[in-house]
């Protein structure tokens, strides 16, 4: 029987649901590409809803508006996926991994990535980055650097 009581959980729960959901998400894409075209993609799901300007600021931290060393910024790296495939690093490997999106997160996104952290605080992070340092990178000594 449905009584009035059972209406009111169900509506509070449902109002928990879209609360957590009206906050916003965003989900920050790269990927690592090695010197011979391999790609290996990562995502992290962040708090809070990008703008134009978000994406702006978060480009121009970057090396070539595009680069950036994931160990620098606290990102997982994720060119382990291709060592897993070639046994370890390779010749073709560098430091550097690529930006591709900061978008709004969908709702599958929310409900099956664990957050990452702040959206605020990784673009704080981005712009306190005056000189990426490839050396950081596991792969900056086996890759040539004039």
């Amino acid at each position: 029987m449905i009584t009035e009581r059972t209406i009111m959980q169900h509506t509070e729960k449902q109002a928990g649901v879209l609360s957590d959901l009206q906050k916003g998400y965003s989900v920050f894409e790269y990927l690592y590409r090695d010197a011979a075209n391999y790609k290996a993609w990562g995502e992290i799901l962040l708090s809070g809803v990008p703008s134009q300007n978000d994406i702006a600021i978060l480009r121009a931290s970057l090396e070539a508006d595009t680069y950036f060393v994931a160990e620098q910024v606290g990102i997982p790296a994720v060119y382990q996926e291709l060592w897993d495939l070639s046994g370890g690093p390779t010749n073709d490997d560098h430091a550097l991994h690529e930006f591709v999106s900061l978008r709004v997160a969908s709702e599958e996104e929310i409900k099956s990535m664990s957050l990452f952290g702040d959206l605020s605080d990784l673009l704080k992070t981005f712009q306190g980055v005056t000189k990426w340092n490839h050396s950081l990178s596991p792969n900056f000594d086996t890759c040539y650097w004039p």
